[in-house]
């Protein structure tokens, strides 16, 4: 299984996180926070039930959406 929050959350503590913003609806996904990197895979989505867990982490490290 691939440890998809754990490899998202290492590459937003190495910097490479863009840019983040929470949209209406990314492909399939409804509502989705859709995460912007500098490396590749450079977009990745995640769902609703995980939105607070990336609040907490944003906050922590200070970052702002946009």
């Amino acid at each position: 299984m691939y440890p998809y929050h754990n490899k998202i959350k290492q590459r937003i503590y190495n910097g490479e996180l863009i840019k983040y913003e929470f949209v209406s609806v990314y492909k399939q996904i409804a509502p989705a926070l859709v995460l912007y990197f500098n490396t590749y895979p450079y977009v990745r989505p995640v769902r609703q039930h995980r939105f607070e867990e990336y609040r907490k982490l944003f906050e922590e490290l200070g970052l702002r959406e946009g």
